[in-house]
């Protein structure tokens, strides 16, 4: 007869103390995450004060600013965000927020678009045609791939009456290649339509660019009212459909750390003229030195400890991230030299092994941040490109978005419109080996129209 018995078995666990929770969460945000998290610390810990802010800050008034503290600490009060508050009724808020946000979400153009479909007279295989090529758009409302390629196994007569269904939906003028195909797309759509319109669309959309009126006016014999009645249609046009359903709200970016290339060599700053300067506050460390009774004491060395490690994690977030730019930097000079088609196959594990920590700190530092080049501002991320054999920085030296800009330049550079095939074979000739079905692919994501378009566009 087996017995139980209790036992007790001794084990190591690794457990993450807030402080650390804290410091690993500093580490991830971007600036502007970050100061609004300093202004919820300043707000929570009387130990800590601001001892200089330079982001709100003019330059004629510099001095004044620093000659009073008082005014320094109003100008920065400008957070919004309840942050990670640990009360239940703080917890409680939060819930209430997330759940508000979520009923209050957007609607994406996917979700219009496919709430229309189903009401449409469709059997199911022209219906499940019809999510394919919705779930198959960017966000200006132009097919991501191929229409046809991707409803494979069914008659081009099918995808082209179900296309032009979802056209037909609103926003009218989705589900198409590109802006020309969106407004002439609408304009067939428009029963008020004039058919000079129409006509301008198709063929004198290179002139309409140019902003060349009346060479439009010459070439189609129209007269001043045509021209006018036409150009007053156009403009009522939409030429990203799309983008009136975007989830995404407009940000502005603010770049954390600057590279300019200054007299042979690459100057790097960390951007602290976006976060004030903060430190412990004085009549809190004299509260420290003299006695008072245990809560007293408790509560005063408590909040000291708390704001020095702040200060601290604060710290250690900037000196990682000028740690990791400087490795990309390294690594990618001819980038910083040269500008974005020089941009060299790098991974995590390359920058990793040169900081000497772990990846997922890398991943962390890198996420939702800026950095301000000669080349423009460009998340962190962005230098962060497999080879175009797709095995990061050990396979060819030839990065994804390096060779995507060579394709740029080329079509952009072309005196006569080069197929996918024709720029293949440019790019051998540079040393970079890629299939056609690959430059297609490439293409596609630059938002660039095939020879056949740029041709007859």
């Amino acid at each position: 007869m087996q017995v139980q018995r209790p036992s007790i078995i001794q084990e190591q666990r690794q457990k993450l103390s807030p402080q650390m929770i804290q410091s690993i969460r500093l580490m991830s945000l971007p600036l502007q995450e970050l100061k609004e998290e300093i202004q919820q610390e300043l707000e929570g810990n009387p130990a800590l004060e601001i001892v200089e802010d330079r982001s709100t800050v003019s330059l004629e008034s510099i001095k004044e600013e620093r000659e009073s503290d008082s005014d320094t600490q109003r100008l920065f009060e400008a957070s919004s965000d309840p942050g990670w508050n640990r009360s239940s009724d703080d917890d409680s808020d939060a819930k209430r927020m997330f759940l508000e946000g979520a009923i209050t979400s957007p609607e994406t153009l996917q979700d219009h678009l496919l709430w229309q479909l189903r009401l449409q007279p469709l059997s199911a295989d022209q219906r499940g045609v019809g999510e394919k090529l919705i779930q198959n758009l960017d966000a200006d409302g132009f097919h991501k791939e191929d229409p046809y390629v991707l409803c494979q196994g069914h008659s081009p007569e099918l995808v082209n009456m179900v296309m032009a269904v979802i056209r037909s939906l609103e926003p009218a003028g989705c589900c198409v290649g590109n802006y020309r195909e969106s407004l002439v797309a609408q304009t067939l759509l428009a029963p008020d339509a004039p058919r000079t319109a129409l006509a301008i669309l198709r063929d004198h959309m290179d002139l309409l660019e140019r902003g060349r009126v009346q060479d439009i006016q010459r070439r189609l014999k129209l007269t001043e009212a045509q021209l006018d009645e036409a150009m007053t249609f156009i403009r009522s046009l939409n030429p990203f459909p799309g983008r009136q359903y975007s989830a995404e709200e407009a940000r502005y970016v603010v770049p954390d750390v600057l590279v300019k290339l200054k007299d042979g060599e690459f100057v790097i700053a960390i951007n602290d003229e976006e976060i004030p300067v903060i430190g412990i506050n004085p009549f809190f460390d004299e509260l420290a030195e003299s006695k008072h009774d245990k809560a007293t004491d408790s509560f005063v060395k408590d909040n000291i400890r708390k704001a020095r490690w702040f200060i601290q994690s604060i710290h250690q977030r900037n000196r990682t991230l000028l740690k990791v730019v400087r490795s990309i930097v390294e690594f990618q000079r001819q980038f910083f030299a040269r500008g974005p088609k020089y941009l060299a196959p790098l991974t995590l594990k390359d920058i990793a092994a040169e900081v000497g920590v772990h990846e997922t700190t890398i991943s962390r530092i890198a996420g939702k941040k800026y950095l301000q080049t000669d080349w423009g501002i460009f998340e962190l991320r962005y230098f962060f490109t497999n080879s175009i054999s797709g095995t990061g920085s050990r396979g060819s030296r030839f990065s994804k978005e390096g060779v995507k800009q060579v394709i740029k330049e080329l079509i952009e550079g072309e005196s006569r419109a080069l197929s996918d095939q024709d720029i293949s074979e440019a790019l051998a000739l540079k040393g970079i080996k890629l299939a056609r079905r690959t430059v297609a692919k490439y293409r596609q994501e630059l938002n660039m129209d095939s020879s056949f378009s740029r041709k007859h566009g």
